[in-house]
Formats: structure tokens, sequence, C-alpha cells
């Protein structure tokens, strides 16, 4: 294992190298916005390798508490981590799609979990568009009853 550079910062580097340096010499618009997505690639990889193994951690927990799977002491090896969530999450699609979260208590817990694993997955992927859909949701409807403080917004999780 190398110390320097890591490989956020060898991320880095190679997004400068993009963005400052060969993003402006460019005049073919095909290659410019081709080069503005591999740019935007690795800075989505900057995001998401700090913390990838806590986020993969706490949701196998709340897909296991979901799907009332027992819990056990997620493996240390981060592959085999990805392993699991992926599992877990095809669990839960299949339970979807037989139905089983078509209505009663269980849906509601869906819907949260859903929601909160598209805003974990947005706040690497796409921050921006994270806020403004947080946003959205904050902006009153018209014929919408007033939110009084401690209200969730939004509405149904």
């Amino acid at each position: 294992m190398q110390d320097r550079p890591t490989a956020l910062e060898l991320l880095r580097a190679i997004r400068d190298l993009l963005e400052k340096e060969i993003l402006p010499a460019l005049d073919d618009l095909r290659l410019r916005y081709q080069t503005l997505i591999a740019a935007n690639v690795l800075r989505m990889l900057e995001r998401e390798i700090p913390g990838e193994e806590e986020r993969l951690r706490a949701e196998l927990r709340r897909l296991h508490d979901l799907l009332g799977l027992p819990r056990a002491k997620p493996p240390d090896e981060a592959a085999r981590l990805r392993r699991l969530v992926l599992d877990a999450n095809q669990e839960l699609t299949d339970r979807i799609r037989r139905g089983l979260a078509d209505t009663g208590p269980w849906r509601a817990r869906v819907l949260a979990h859903v929601r909160a694993a598209v805003e974990d997955k947005l706040r690497v992927n796409n921050p921006r568009q994270l806020e403004a859909f947080l946003a959205e949701l904050d902006r009153p409807t018209p014929g919408d009853p007033p939110r009084t403080s401690g209200t969730p917004s939004g509405g149904d999780p």
C-alpha cells in the first residue's frame, strides 16, 4: 500500500489536469463534453471513496432491520460487504415485486427506506440535485394545510 499519493490525491490530480489544462485547450465540442463527463465522474469518485464502507455498513443494517433478517457482524472485506448489500437490496426488490409493500405498515417503512437510500446516493453522485429535491419537498403546495413545527416536510415518507 502506498502512503502518498493517496487514491483521492491521484483522482484530484487527474481531474485538475482535465479541468485546468486539457479542457481549456480543446476546441472540439464533443471532446469538451466528454472531458467534462470524465471530470464529473472523477468528482463523484472523490466523494464516494471516503466513508464508502461506513455507508455500506449502515445500508446493510437498515436493510436487515427492514427485511427482518438476522444481524451479523459485517465483513471487513469491502467486496464482500458490497455483495451483501446488493443481495439484501435484491431481496427487497423481490418482496416489492411480489406486492408485499403495496399496503400496510411495511409499505411506509419501505418508502422511508427507499427515500433515505436515494438521498444517500444523491449525496455522493449529485449533491446539487439532492439540495434541489429537498428544497422542492420543503416548498408548500397550494391547498396544503400549513405545516407546524416538528412536522416532517414532504408528507408521507
